[in-house]
């Protein structure tokens, strides 16, 4: 009832007359419809809503007293003022207008301007979490992939959002920094997220009514779909995600990480037993860096030639510098490790979701997502003799364009099934006949799969099979078998217990099993692989150890020889952040380690199946081995434990000699209760150990069994199939583990103390409370709190806080207590606030230290020191892929000129790394000048470095280089005559450095040759200029590219 009061409240103050809080003072117009579809759902009522707005907004400066107000113009509750602000698309002349000149209220005003972009935010209150989950599922499915549950304790609050912000500052009032152009540019990006935006809710609305109308969606999580509905929502709960390209991101979106937790292994049936667990190694990976291999939504396949197998990578998500979607492709040669690059002209376009298949000397590539408006159905062949790339037209029936689809090869036809198009997920199956290049669809017949995506298909003899996937609602657990002579489709009836649904999981093939690795949703504390043999038709589950960290989502499996090789997987998620997995290595059971694991009478074991009691050691009696294949999962009943019944705690009490074998049982299983301290008893005999309720429920079922045995009620002995003494924790299983627990005199006990572990805390919430307190010590209002940060940095042993932390001037009146506090919550001794990179040509760092006297660091990066002030010189953490870049180069017996040196961020791995002969180093910036001396020094390279003071335009050698570095943003073009200058008479390498729109970038490159070519021909240089490579280093600001021309210039 109270649910249902408070929404009344809130219905009839929207529908009252007056103003509100918001800055406009009434609902925004454009999702009022939205507003009104939720609200009349029994389930929901919005409590708070934007539709998205663009706006300028004016921050009080440092210097600015607090007391300053304005009349004119709407307050912000930060302390700012809105300059401009709009709920529709933003006339640019308008704003212009607006800034250039200010209005002459605000002439006097000397705050900071910030230009936004707001995107469509919802609060919503839900009757309950399962109805809050529902709608943050659907949200999430139409583009808001940063909604989630915000509170779940006293009301079920979601906030429905994404994250396609926009945030440029401007310069200050009366002193603009950007142009009129620059502010043109930005509305109009401006303009565009609005529209998609807009068009992101109006999906939403209509996903909503479509629910509620036709499809008759009962929010308590029964669906009712029409009859032979194939159309399922676009990656609902899919846990490998990938950036939709929206460059202005502070954060990888989420597609819907749905991470599913359980609480151990032994109520999940994968009972760690002699030959049910197999360990899982990490490759060494040597040639190119391993960060290549970091992907997901890749295509591999393994390539076989005269001397050894390859597995060849193509595209995904992820890889080196900025995540992004690939085309590169990748040669791995498993037995040694080696990784390599394959350089080839003209490659697809980079995308993921696409299938790779072998068919003799060629990789067919079919289909996959170029971005979220790009769905393909190109068809794109390489030739792996000739290391070329051909785009084919293909003949036939119409190949709608899809990605998550699936592919698997039998002869010279590749077979392909399902797949996604935005909202239309496929059950088609179509085979390209790779001699005619001609597309041929199956028509249904019989039994036919049902729509998926995120399935896996393999071969083996004449037959397809199929496994898993996503239906658009839930994760599928069916085996389907394709028969390729007759082209029929049959559900297979398989032996022992299911793999659990999942999907973007791989599926793999040794000798006469079949395997089936990773997947979605993922289990937090294991992973499992299941066999089935195809002979028998029953499935064997073995553990992986080792893999806690890893998370097998959307990466691919290749047997070589006897080992399984999986390479890549992950998923992006808000809450949790990116995740990519290491290439690892598994040595696969011999197909006798599991022959008798089976009994093939215990037909369709599903999850919820415990062992049977059994008497006496006959042919049904429970093995060892037989344990592995049983889901040893009980519920909780509370008359299980009448002893315990008021208890709502339990402790296992132990001797204190059996106690450390008995939480290492607990441990092991998952039983132990981390969340409560161990304590002993006063006379320090006894130890109790804190255990879960599903814990209690199996002991005392043990317990139970164990007293019957003795009593002679039960003929089988618990301990007579194995001999519990001589078992190792690791080699326990569960059943056997209840028994050890018995027979070290294990009693369940009320926990009467009950002393719960607190949870570490994070350095910001230490923060937060220590700085609270403080504020309430000394009177500060607590709205001050905003602008406590929440992400920092470290420069060695110096934490930087950003420079929007702790803005306001009443800071300064408690700065004595406060830094103190601050750099005690982060455990350091120096302290320190970003400032804005001075605007002079020395670019100065302006880094304030509020804590410690000086600004000297070390920072160690790609085994090289780097010495410099902080508080002086600029460090550059973006540029981390272009120095390890640089010092992959094989630069023995090479003459370097660096024009712009710094404090040695190229010149050391240039000579530390990569070898060069000599490097000569041009600064002018004096404090950067004293740390490059420092680091050549303590990098022991000072013998191989000339290190030249001033203009490079003045000091640069001239014709004695081998390659020039032009590292200077955002141009070093005042330089590229005395670049040219400093090469030798042959020629040599320039490695310019520069920022270009993203839309411009074939452009910049262009313009660097031909002006390199023409400064060259000005200075009687008979040389060919081309461009050899265009690296893509970060993104410097919203469609911004740092890039780098490595410019050739050879003698003709």
């Amino acid at each position: 009832m109270e649910f249902e009061k408070r929404k009344a409240a809130t219905l009839s103050t929207m529908s009252s007359t007056e103003i509100d809080k918001s800055p406009k003072g009434t609902l925004d117009i454009p999702i009022l419809p939205l507003l009104k579809t939720l609200n009349l759902h029994p389930s929901y009522f919005t409590t708070s809503s934007c539709s998205g707005r663009i706006s300028i907004l004016s921050q009080p400066s440092l210097s600015t007293s607090t007391t300053t107000t304005t009349t004119t113009i709407k307050k912000k509750a930060k302390g700012g003022t809105w300059v401009f602000i709009t709920h529709e698309l933003a006339d640019p002349n308008s704003v212009i207008d607006l800034l250039f000149p200010l209005p002459e209220a605000n002439k006097d005003d000397d705050g900071e301007l910030v230009f936004r972009f707001e995107p469509f935010i919802l609060a919503v209150e839900c009757k309950d979490v399962e109805s809050a989950q529902t709608l943050v599922a659907t949200a999430i499915s139409c583009g808001f992939r940063e909604s989630g549950i915000t509170s779940i304790h006293k009301r079920v609050i979601i906030a429905i959002r994404c994250s396609i912000r926009l945030e440029v500052p401007l310069g200050s009032i009366g002193k603009m920094m950007v142009s009129r152009d620059y502010v043109r540019y930005l509305v109009g990006i401006a303009n565009e997220k609005m529209e998609m935006n807009r068009k992101r809710t109006e999906c939403f609305l209509q996903v909503l009514e479509s629910k509620l109308l036709e499809n008759q969606v009962l929010w308590n999580g029964v669906v009712k779909k029409k009859k032979n509905e194939l159309v399922g929502t676009e990656e609902q709960f899919v846990c490998s995600a990938e950036c939709d390209g929206n460059s202005d991101l502070s954060q990888l979106p989420v597609e819907n990480c749905d991470l599913e937790r359980e609480d151990s292994n032994a109520e999940l049936g994968l009972l760690d037993a002699p030959g049910c667990s197999i360990s899982v190694a990490k490759m060494l990976i040597v040639g190119e860096p391993i960060d290549k291999l970091f992907l997901w939504g890749h295509s591999a396949c393994t390539i076989n030639n005269s001397l050894h197998r390859k597995i060849l990578i193509f595209g995904g998500f992820g890889g080196v510098g900025r995540h992004a979607r690939r085309n590169d492709i990748l040669m791995l040669e498993p037995l040694s490790g080696t990784l390599e690059l394959v350089s080839v002209e003209g490659p697809p376009s980079p995308r993921l979701g696409h299938t790779s298949s072998v068919v003799g000397e060629n990789v067919f590539v079919i289909g996959g997502r170029g971005d979220p408006t790009n769905i393909l159905n190109d068809v794109w062949v390489f030739n792996t003799n000739k290391n070329e790339w051909k785009l084919h037209e293909c003949s036939g029936s119409v190949f709608h364009p899809r990605h998550r689809h699936a592919a698997a090869v039998m002869g010279s036809k590749i077979y392909v099934f399902g797949g996604l198009n935005k909202e239309i997920i496929y059950s088609s199956m179509y085979v390209l006949d790779t001699e005619l290049f001609h597309w041929s669809e199956i028509d249904p017949k019989s039994e036919w799969p049902c729509a998926r995506h995120s399935h896996a298909l393999v071969k083996y003899d004449t037959q397809l099979y199929m496994f898993g996937g996503y239906d658009g609602e839930k994760a599928l657990c069916d085996i389907y078998s394709f028969d390729t002579t007759r082209c029929l489709w049959k559900k297979q009836k398989t032996a022992g217990r299911l793999p659990l649904a999942r999907f973007s999981h791989s599926m793999f093939v040794y000798k006469n099993y079949l395997g089936i690795v990773g997947g979605c949703p993922v289990r937090q504390h294991y992973e499992e692989m299941a066999l089935l043999d195809l002979q028998l038709g029953s499935w064997k589950h073995v553990i992986l150890s080792s893999v806690g960290k890893d998370l097998f989502v959307r990466s691919t499996s290749h047997v070589v020889g006897d080992d399984l090789v999986i390479i890549g997987g992950g998923a992006s998620c808000y809450a949790f952040g990116t995740k990519f997995s290491e290439p690892v290595k598994i040595s696969l059971p011999r197909p006798t380690t599991f022959s008798d694991t089976i009994n093939p009478r215990m037909n369709e074991m599903h999850s919820t199946c415990q062992p049977k009691k059994t008497r006496g050691n006959g042919e049904n009696s429970i093995t060892l081995t037989e344990i592995c294949n049983f889901n040893y999962k009980t519920e909780f009943h509370e008359e299980n434990l009448d002893i315990h019944k008021d208890a709502t705690q339990w402790v296992l009490q132990l001797e204190k000699k059996n106690a450390k074998m008995g939480k290492d049982v607990l441990k092991k299983f998952g039983w132990l209760d981390v969340g409560r301290k161990v304590y002993s008893s006063d006379n320090r005999i006894h130890i109790f150990l804190p255990v879960t309720e599903s814990f209690c429920t199996l002991f005392h079922e043990k317990q139970k069994d164990w007293i019957d045995s003795l009593d002679g009620l039960n003929d089988h002995d618990p301990c007579k199939t194995v001999n519990i003494e001589k078992l190792s924790v690791h080699d326990i299983p569960g059943p056997i583990a209840l028994n050890k627990l018995l027979l070290l005199g294990g009693r369940t006990l009320k926990d009467e103390v009950a002393c719960i572990r607190s949870a570490p805390k994070s350095p910001q919430k230490v923060m937060s409370e220590a700085v609270r307190s403080l504020m309430l010590k000394r009177g500060l209002p607590l709205e001050l709190l905003e602008e406590i940060p929440t992400r920092w940095e470290r420069l060695g042993d110096i934490v930087v806080l950003p420079m929007t932390s702790f803005k306001d001037p009443l800071w300064n009146n408690i700065r004595e207590e406060l830094w103190p506090t601050v750099a005690k919550s982060f455990n350091t001794c120096r302290l320190a606030r970003q400032g804005r990179i001075a605007s002079t040509g020395t670019r100065d760092s302006t880094l304030d230290m509020l804590v410690g006297d000086d600004g000297w660091v070390d920072h160690c990066e790609n085994r090289i020191l780097y010495s410099f002030d902080a508080t002086k010189c600029m460090f550059s953490w973006g540029n981390l892929s272009e120095k390890l870049r640089m010092a992959r180069l094989d630069c023995e017996g090479e003459v370097i000129v660096d024009l712009f040196a710094g404090i040695g961020y190229f010149v050391l791995p240039f000579l530390v790394r990569a070898k060069a002969k000599m490097v000569y180093a041009c600064e002018w910036n004096p404090h950067a000048l004293e740390a490059l001396r420092r680091n050549v020094q303590s990098n022991a390279v000072a013998d191989r470095c000339v290190i030249l003071e001033g203009d490079n335009r003045a000091t640069a050698p001239k014709g004695v280089a081998d390659r020039v570095c032009l590292g200077l943003l955002p141009s070093s073009e005042d330089s590229w005559v005395t670049a040219v200058r400093a090469l030798r008479i042959e020629g040599g390498m320039l490695h310019v450095h520069g920022n270009a729109k993203d839309s411009e970038e074939s452009i910049w490159s262009d313009h660097v040759a031909k002006t390199i070519h023409d400064i060259a021909k000005s200075e009687g240089y008979c040389w060919e200029v081309s461009l050899q490579h265009l690296e893509k280093v970060k993104w410097y600001g919203p469609h911004i590219r740092h890039l780098v021309a490595d410019i050739r210039c050879k003698q003709v």
